[in-house]
C-alpha cells in the first residue's frame, strides 16, 4: 500500500478532530498541562512556553527524559514528532528532523555548538550522553533569528547545570544517582549529579559511566533484500549484531559567582567513548573531547537593554579508528564557538535581541581511509529579531547575515590547498494569534542561504564507514531555500495538542547522490554532492485525549494547588508525522527519507504510579532513490511502569520498560546502515533514581 503525508495528514487530523468534538463535555476536575506549559529557551528570548513558540517544539526534561533514555541523542529524541535518527548501531546516532541531518540541523550544548565531527559522517558519535543532561530541546523548522543557515531541519539544544544562574538554596548538596541495566545489549549505565554552594558561588559535579554488549536483534542482521543481492559466500549474522558494543564515560565540572546584576561561570567536561562500527566488523572507534565553557550574563546593564548574555565554548575533539588493533584513520578537531546577545527593552512596542557570533575550526585527517583534506574554517554572523504584542497576535521578524571561509590544506594526496569564502542572508517573519483561550495559530515563513560544508566542498576518497567513495565539488553554490509553516494547537480541555504542516522549497539543494558507478580500486559506489531542485513537505501531529477529565493550565498559586490534588489521570497520546522529498525536476524520490509513522499510548497515572503501554507504526518506505533499498513496515509494542517513593530520606524513582516486546524486527530508512543493522530485538531495562 502506498502511503502519502496528504492522504496520512487527512486521516490522523479526521480522527483527532472527531475526538475533540465528541469529547468537549462540561469540565469536571482538572488536571495540569504537562506538554504545552514547558518554557523552551532555544530559538527565543522571551520566556515562551511551548503553547505560545511560533516554531513547533518539544522538550524532554525530568521523568519524561529519564523513561526515553537511550544510548545516543538520536535515539532518545526519536519517538518525538519529526524527528527521527541515523541510526549507526547503538554507538552513533544524530537527530534527523523533518528528513533532514547533518548540516541542517544543528546540535547545541547550552546554546553553543558542539564542535565535534559528527556532521561529517554517521558513523562519528555525538559528543553529549543522555546521561549528563538535565533537558533536551528540539525546536522544528529553519531557526534561522537566532542559531543561522544550517537549522534548516531544527535545533537540538542540550541543556545541563555546569552553569548554574541562581544561588543555591540550602545548606546541603543537591542531586541525583541513576542505575539503569538492560537485556538486549546487556547494558550497564551508573551516572551521578551533585550540586552545592554558599553565598554567591555556585558548584557542581556530575560524572556517567555506560557499557554495553552487542545487542540481540530478532532475526539476520541483513535486510532479506540485502541477502538477496549478497554473494552466498558473504557471513549471515544471525541474533546478534556483530561490532555493536559500546563504552562511554564522561564527567563535568562547573563552578559560577552570581551577582546581584547576574552571574559568570565556567565549566570542563570529558568525554570518552569506545565503540563497534557495525558496517565494518573489525573496524572500532575510539573517541574523546575535552571542552571548556564560559557563560554569563548582565542584567538591566543600561536604561534601554535588559539583558547582556555571552557564551564561549572550546573543544578538543580526537576520534580515532582502529583495524583490529591497528591505527587506522585519526579526526582532530579543535574549535571555538561564541557568541554576544543584546537584549534591548521596548522601543515603540517592539522587544528584541541583536547578536554577533564567531566560530574556528580546525579539522585534520591522517591515515589510509581520510577522504578529506585538512581545512581551516571561520564564520562570523550578525543577527536581530524583534517582536512585538498586537492585540491577540504576537509577530515576529528577524534576519541574519553568515561569512564561512573554508580552507583546506595542501597535500600530496589531495594536491594544492583551495580557500572558499562564502556570504549567507537569511530571514524570516512569523505570526501567533490567540483565536480563543484554548486555541492558538501560528505561521512562519523563512527564507534561508546555507553555505556548503568544507565536506561537501573537498571530500575525494573512500569513506569505508558508508561504503562509499565521496565526492565534493569546490564549485558548489549557496543551497537556498524558501519555507512555510503552520500549526494549530490547544492547552486546555478535554483534548490537547498541536498539528501542523510545513513546506520547504530548495534551490541548489546539496543532495549525496548515488551515482551507480564503481571505483575499480576501491570497488565502493561512487557518491557525489550533486545541487538539484528540491521540495520537501509533511506533517506533524500529537494529540493528548484526558480521557479521566479536562485540563486547565494552571495560572495562579491558587489554582496549582487545586489541580494537583486530582487523585489519578488516564491518557491518550496519539502522534503521527511524514516527510515527503523530491528531486523537483525529475520528480525521482531522496534518499533516507523517514516513512509515514503513528503511533499511540495509554499513559496512567496515580499518586507515586505512571504505567503506560504504547505502540508506534512506521510505514513501508518505498520511495526510494536511485539504487536505495526500500525498508519494510513495522511495529512495535513497549511499555513501562514506574513507582516513585522515598528511600533513606530521599525521593525515589523506580521504573521497568520493556521495548520490542513483539520481537519485530525494524529497519530506519534514514540510516546508511539500514539493510545490514536493524533495531534491538525485544528487551527489558530497569533502573532507579534517587534524588537528593
Amino acid at each position: 500500500m502506498k502511503v502519502t503525508c496528504t492522504n496520512s495528514f487527512l486521516s490522523v487530523l479526521a480522527i483527532s478532530l472527531t475526538w475533540v468534538h465528541s469529547a468537549e463535555q462540561p469540565e469536571e476536575a482538572t488536571i495540569p498541562s504537562e506538554i504545552l506549559d514547558q518554557v523552551v529557551v532555544t530559538a527565543n528570548r522571551s520566556d515562551q512556553t511551548l503553547y505560545e513558540q511560533i516554531l513547533p517544539a518539544n522538550v524532554l526534561s525530568d521523568d519524561r527524559l529519564l523513561l526515553r533514555i537511550e544510548p545516543t541523542l538520536g535515539e532518545t529524541l526519536n519517538r518525538l514528532p519529526g524527528v527521527s535518527s541515523t541510526y549507526f548501531a547503538p554507538g552513533s546516532s544524530r537527530p534527523v528532523l523533518r528528513g533532514m541531518g547533518d548540516d541542517r540541523v544543528r546540535m547545541l550544548q547550552n546554546g553553543t555548538s558542539l564542535i565535534d565531527v559528527s556532521n561529517v559522517s554517521p558513523d562519528h558519535a555525538v559528543t553529549v550522553d543522555p546521561l549528563s543532561v538535565q533537558s533536551i530541546e528540539v525546536v522544528r523548522g529553519p531557526a534561522t533569528l537566532i542559531y543561522g543557515p544550517n537549522t534548516l531541519g531544527g535545533v537540538v539544544n542540550v541543556i545541563d547545570n555546569r552553569i548554574a544562574e541562581e544561588r543555591f538554596s540550602g545548606t546541603h548538596p543537591k542531586g541525583r544517582i541513576d542505575f539503569m541495566g538492560g537485556t538486549a545489549d546487556n547494558s550497564l549505565s551508573q551516572s551521578a549529579e551533585f550540586n552545592w554552594g554558599q553565598g554567591p558561588w555556585v558548584f557542581h559535579l556530575d560524572l556517567f559511566n555506560r557499557e554495553t554488549e552487542n545487542i540481540d536483534i530478532p532475526g539476520f542482521a541483513r535486510s532479506s533484500a540485502q541477502r538477496a543481492l549478497d554473494d552466498p559466500s558473504v557471513p549471515q549474522p544471525y541474533g546478534t549484531l556483530p561490532n555493536s558494543f559500546t563504552n562511554s564515560e564522561g564527567l563535568g565540572l562547573g563552578a559560577s559567582h552570581i551577582f546581584e546584576n547576574g552571574y559568570l561561570g565556567f565549566s570542563f567536561s570529558g568525554m570518552n567513548s569506545d565503540y563497534g562500527t557495525v558496517g565494518e566488523p573489525d573496524v572500532t572507534i575510539d573517541l574523546e573531547q575535552r571542552r571548556w565553557d564560559m557563560r554569563g550574563a548582565v542584567y538591566e546593564p543600561l536604561n534601554f537593554l535588559r539583558e547582556i548574555r555571552f557564551n564561549f565554548g572550546y573543544s578538543d575533539y580526537t576520534h580515532t579508528e582502529f583495524e583490529g588493533s591497528e591505527v587506522g584513520t585519526v579526526f582532530d578537531t579543535e574549535g571555538f564557538n561564541g557568541r554576544v546577545e543584546f537584549m534591548h527593552k521596548a522601543v515603540a512596542g517592539y522587544e528584541g535581541t541583536f547578536g554577533y557570533e564567531i566560530q574556528f575550526t580546525d579539522f585534520a585527517a591522517a591515515g589510509e581511509e581520510a577522504f578529506l583534506p585538512g581545512v581551516d574554517t571561520q564564520r562570523h554572523a550578525l543577527f536581530f529579531f524583534e517582536e512585538k504584542e498586537w492585540g491577540r497576535a504576537r509577530f515576529q521578524f528577524g534576519a541574519r547575515y553568515d561569512h564561512h571561509s573554508n580552507e583546506s590544506l595542501s597535500s600530496d594526496r589531495f594536491g594544492p590547498g583551495q580557500d572558499v569564502d562564502m556570504g549567507a542572508f537569511s530571514a524570516s517573519t512569523g505570526v501567533i494569534y490567540e483565536i480563543t483561550e484554548d486555541y492558538a495559530a501560528s505561521f512562519s515563513l523563512a527564507y534561508t542561504q546555507r553555505p556548503p560544508t568544507y565536506v561537501e566542498l573537498f571530500a575525494n576518497g573512500p569513506h569505508k564507514a558508508t561504503s562509499t567513495v565521496e565526492i565534493g565539488d569546490v564549485d558548489l553554490d549557496r543551497e537556498e531555500s524558501f519555507s512555510a509553516d503552520f500549526s494549530i494547537r490547544k492547552k486546555n480541555g478535554w483534548v490537547t495538542g498541536s498539528a501542523g504542516a510545513f513546506f520547504y522549497r530548495f534551490n541548489d539543494y546539496i543532495n549525496l547522490s548515488d551515482t551507480g558507478d564503481t571505483d575499480p580500486d576501491e570497488e565502493l559506489p561512487i557518491f557525489v554532492f550533486d545541487p538539484i531542485n528540491a521540495d520537501f513537505y509533511g506533517f506533524e501531529l500529537e494529540t493528548i485525549f484526558h480521557l479521566l477529565g479536562p485540563v486547565t493550565a494552571a495560572k495562579d498559586d491558587e489554582q496549582t494547588v487545586a489541580v494537583s490534588e486530582r487523585e489519578q489521570r488516564l491518557d491518550l497520546i496519539l502522534r503521527a508525522d511524514c516527510v515527503h522529498a523530491e528531486n523537483r525536476d525529475s520528480g525521482d524520490a531522496l534518499p533516507r527519507i523517514p516513512p509515514f509513522r503513528i503511533g499511540t499510548t495509554f499513559e496512567y497515572e496515580k499518586g507515586p504510579l505512571t504505567a503506560s503501554i504504547e505502540g508506534q507504526y512506521a510505514a513501508e518506505q518505498n520511495r526510494t532513490a536511485d539504487f536505495e533499498l526500500p525498508t519494510d513496515s513495522y511495529f512495535l509494542i513497549n511499555a513501562g511502569i514506574s513507582y516513585r517513593t522515598e528511600i533513606a530520606g530521599m525521593d525515589s524513582t523506580c521504573y521497568v520498560r520493556g521495548v520490542n516486546l513483539t520481537d519485530e524486527e525494524a529497519r530506519l530508512s534514514t540510516s546508511f546502515l539500514k539493510d545490514v543493522a536493524p533495531l534491538a530485538g525485544r528487551g527489558v531495562i530497569a533502573g532507579i533514581r534517587v534524588a537528593f
